[in-house]
């Protein structure tokens, strides 16, 4: 199998994102949060102009209710990413993120625009303040959307998924996946922490 690269390199993706998570804390309180911002993201979404109503080809019975529009595209973009990334894993972040976009289109639609985008304001602000709190006072690192926006928000809800797979299963996208990753983590780490050394002089 032909090594991917650039955006798709699963392993140097995996890698930076764990570099900044390594605190055993920390990865629970992303574990807790991250997927809670997917979802409140995808209700804000549900509100956005819709390009197609799918009730218009029978499959849902309830009008208006999924909706073509940017929260649909977020999803798609997303599910289509991780896939590419690792087809096994990937498949059931893929079905996650149309979960979430199914549960959060519900959800909006019955609580209305008035009322849902308070929801998502005090969830996004809870689930942001504990990510940041779990950086600063237990990883005591930076997140890594400081240094790489697209990357940390692309990869932060499969980090969680690989994360919660190789604990509960012990699985890995190929034999020797977590021992590469530890090692380059490592090695980002010790080279974070020399030019914070240095800087410090």
């Amino acid at each position: 199998m032909a090594k991917k690269t650039g955006l798709f390199d699963l392993e140097t993706n995996f890698a930076f994102y764990g570099a900044y998570h390594s605190n055993p804390i920390n990865i629970f309180i992303h574990i807790l949060f991250v997927w809670p911002l997917v979802f409140t993201s995808l209700m804000f979404l549900y509100f956005t102009p819709s390009i197609y109503d799918l009730s218009e080809i029978g499959l849902v019975g309830h009008h208006g209710l999924l909706l073509v529009n940017f929260g649909f595209l977020f999803t798609l973009v997303y599910a289509l990413f991780y896939m590419c990334l690792d087809i096994k894993a990937g498949s059931l972040a893929a079905l996650l993120c149309f979960a979430c976009w199914v549960g959060a289109s519900f959800v909006s639609s019955g609580l209305g625009y008035s009322l849902a985008w308070k929801v998502v304001l005090a969830a996004q602000l809870f689930c942001w303040t504990g990510q940041f709190l779990g950086h600063g006072v237990f990883e005591k690192r930076a997140p890594a959307l400081l240094d790489n926006l697209t990357q940390a928000f692309l990869m932060a809800p499969f980090f969680v998924i690989l994360e919660l797979l190789e604990k509960a299963f012990g699985y890995e996208p190929y034999s020797g996946f977590h021992a590469k990753v530890k090692a380059k983590v490592a090695k980002d780490i010790k080279e974070w922490q020399e030019k914070k050394q240095k800087k410090s002089i």
